[in-house]
């Protein structure tokens, strides 16, 4: 996503909501391919039910752990793996959803003043 410069005016209202919701989506579908992954893996390798499988995934995801221990060599690779890669996945989401919000703080502290051309600065102490 491309963003305003900061000689450019904060994005109004309803186009900052668009490109959150945006940002929001994709989120949410980064967890859902994620979650997928890891259901995909727990059920094959593993031999877990759906069910099961989902909720392992989901739990490693969410940095709760699992719940079924896994007992073959490949599950307990794969196990490891999603493990870190989980650990990665959400603060990437998480950056990818507060982006916007961020960057609009940021760029509220350092726009240009629409009247006078002026870079307000934030106060130092």
């Amino acid at each position: 996503m491309a963003y305003e410069h900061r000689s450019e005016p904060l994005l109004h209202w309803p186009r900052f909501l668009r490109r959150l919701a945006r940002s929001i989506i994709v989120g949410a579908m980064l967890i859902l391919v994620s979650l997928l992954v890891g259901m995909v893996g727990y059920h094959s390798l593993e031999k877990l039910d759906w069910i099961d499988s989902y909720v392992n995934a989901a739990m490693i995801l969410s940095g709760m752990g699992p719940l079924h221990n896994p007992v073959t060599t490949a599950g307990k690779f794969f196990a490891g793996t999603y493990a870190l890669y989980s650990g990665i996945a959400v603060l990437a989401i998480a950056g990818v959803v507060f982006a916007p919000v961020v960057h609009r703080f940021l760029h509220a502290l350092h726009a240009e003043h629409a009247e006078s051309g002026e870079v307000r600065r934030a106060r130092g102490p």
